[in-house]
């Protein structure tokens, strides 16, 4: 589904993302880990086309979309949500999902301000869609309310729902469960199964290791921007090379 080769970012003296090889296979949960500044989130915002990678290339289902702008890549099927959850807060539920769905129209001008048959088949295909996201998200309940009145937890729902209302090929998930408490931990990460098992490919960052270590297929390892390990959870979990990242020091795994 996604390919990462030799990817590198420079921030004038500084290497953020150094030659970075790696591939998501459609159908699995790919976790992207490290210690704090490893160039995780950078890796995103390269991918989703935030930032222009210095080198390397990166394609979707072999498709080059090096450089493409956010938009575009989007148009493509690759969605993302952000660490910081990024809501419209003066709207209602519904009208943040509408909005996540825009990506899917070629109206043009015209068929918009004229509400044209073809808008109004539009606008009532987008509504059954950001209903049927809720519905699946658990929010449907709460279509009519505004941002600020939903729990954290929920705010982060609606955060995966905007960026899976327009039915992505891939899912990109920057820190999903960032602030939650286990038991909210808990059903976002029962969320992403259920994202994974209707058939859309998942890649997650995420610093709470129990969580990952219980949902993923496979984990990719940055510090310093570079990849020091790739494999299975039990195979990261005892890398020792992956230890010292963390702990600063070679211990017992």
């Amino acid at each position: 589904m996604l390919r990462v080769e030799n990817l590198t970012k420079r921030f004038e003296g500084l290497v953020a993302v150094h030659e970075l090889n790696f591939n998501v296979t459609q159908g699995e949960i790919l976790a992207i880990i490290g210690p704090n500044g490893a160039g995780k989130s950078t890796v995103f915002n390269l991918i989703t086309g935030t930032l222009k990678p210095s080198s390397g290339r990166i394609f979707l289902e072999d498709q080059n979309i090096t450089g493409l702008k956010p938009y575009q890549i989007a148009s493509r099927g690759l969605s993302r949500t952000f660490q910081t959850t990024s809501l419209f807060d003066q709207l209602r539920v519904i009208d943040n999902m509408l909005i996540g769905y825009k990506y899917r129209t070629q109206l043009g001008f015209w068929n918009t301000l004229f509400h044209t048959p073809r808008w109004r088949a539009h606008q009532k295909e987008a509504f059954e869609r950001a209903m049927e996201t809720l519905n699946f998200l658990g929010l449907a309940q709460k279509s009519e309310q505004f941002v600020p009145a939903l729990s954290q937890e929920e705010q982060k729902r609606l955060a995966i729902g905007i960026a899976l209302v327009s039915k992505p090929k891939i899912l990109l998930l920057d820190e999903p469960t960032g602030g939650l408490i286990q038991e909210e931990t808990d059903r976002v990460t029962d969320l992403i199964r259920k994202i994974r098992d209707q058939g859309t490919t998942v890649c997650v960052i995420e610093h709470k290791m129990q969580m990952i270590m219980g949902l993923v297929d496979r984990i990719v390892v940055l510090n310093y921007g570079e990849k020091i390990a790739e494999g299975s959870p039990a195979e990261v979990k005892s890398d020792q090379t992956v230890i010292r990242a963390y702990l600063g020091e070679e211990v017992d795994a």
